[in-house]
Order: C-alpha cells, then structure tokens, then sequence
C-alpha cells in the first residue's frame, strides 16, 4: 500500500482506484479504528484530489449564503484537532478556541497551505490511532464546555464522520463555485 497520506500525482487518481475502505487494513491501526482511518484517509483523498485545480481567487467566495471553500478546508482541520483533544481527556487550548473563533475569516493563507494543515492533522490523527490500545476506546470522556458524554471511540468516529461531512459540503460548494466561475467566464 503507498504512502496513505502523501500528495496525490494526478489530482483525480483517488476516482480510478476502490475507495480507501475497499484496499484493505491501514497498516499499523488497530482493528476497532480501521473504518475511521478509512474514512479520514478517504477525505484526504478527495480533498487532496479536488483542490488540485481549484481557482484560488475562489477559495472564500460563499454561495447561496453557504460556508466558503476556504472555511470548509480550515474546518476539516480544526475540528480533527478538537476531537483528537478531547480523545485525550483534555480541554480545548486557548490557541484552539482562536483558531475556531477564525475559521469562516479569509486570510493569506492559500489552498494548498490548508489542505496542507489538513493532510498534516490527519497524519498525526492515524499517529494517535496506531498508538491506541483496545482498552482506551471504552475510557468515558466529555465533550466541550457543557461536558457532555462521549468515549475515546465516540470521540474517533465522529472525527471520521464529521470530516466526511464537511467533505460532502466541500464537493457540493466546490461544483457551485466552479460552475458560477464558467458561467461568468462564458
């Protein structure tokens, strides 16, 4: 199996292979936390692939009042992160609150540098999952200021499906964007 979380060669080769579920065990992680690296791996993937030719000049545009391109990317990071904290029994940081606080604000920062945080952010979420012993994924944690109950693997599943989430969004809003671009353009 290649590299799982290195850059994509062709920006759509994600489309002519099974998706990440179908080719088998990632290496490394245990049995239990199989399908959410999959399905983080499987974001990846797509992300990586549709932000390949993505017209920078619209990574912040919304449309139909909907989340940017942009706040999407910085979203699937941020959030990864958040839950990978409360995973490990502790509360968000003070440099977290900001960055959640910020998440939907264009700045400087280009597509590739996000999908870059992204891809970086899912690489140490599958660390912490090859380093997660079966007991762990029972262990009760809480989940932001009003506590509310979750486990270890609650915590590693809605990583998983949340990123799947703001992917579906981030396809979605892509296909608007590309499409109000060539009707402008044409």
């Amino acid at each position: 199996m290649r590299d799982s979380i290195s850059p994509l060669k062709d920006n759509y080769n994600h489309m002519k292979q099974p998706e990440v579920w179908l080719r088998g065990p990632v290496p490394d992680i245990p049995f239990f936390l199989q399908p959410a690296a999959h399905a983080i791996l499987q974001t990846l993937e797509e992300v990586e692939g549709y932000m390949g030719d993505f017209p920078e000049k619209y990574l912040w545009k919304t449309v139909a009042g909907r989340a940017s391109v942009g706040f999407h990317l910085r979203h699937l990071t941020g959030v990864l992160d958040r839950l990978l904290t409360y995973a490990e029994g502790k509360e968000l940081s003070g440099a977290q609150l900001e960055y959640l606080k910020n998440e939907t604000i264009p700045d400087s920062e280009g597509s590739e540098a996000l999908v870059q945080l992204f891809r970086e952010k899912v690489r140490e979420a599958l660390n912490i999952f090859k380093e997660t012993p079966e007991e762990k994924l029972r262990e009760p944690r809480t989940v932001g200021r009003k506590k509310l109950p979750s486990s270890v693997l609650g915590l590693y599943f809605h990583a998983a499906e949340h990123s799947q989430r703001h992917l579906g969004q981030l396809l979605t809003t892509i296909s608007f964007v590309k499409n109000l671009a060539d009707a402008s353009a044409g």
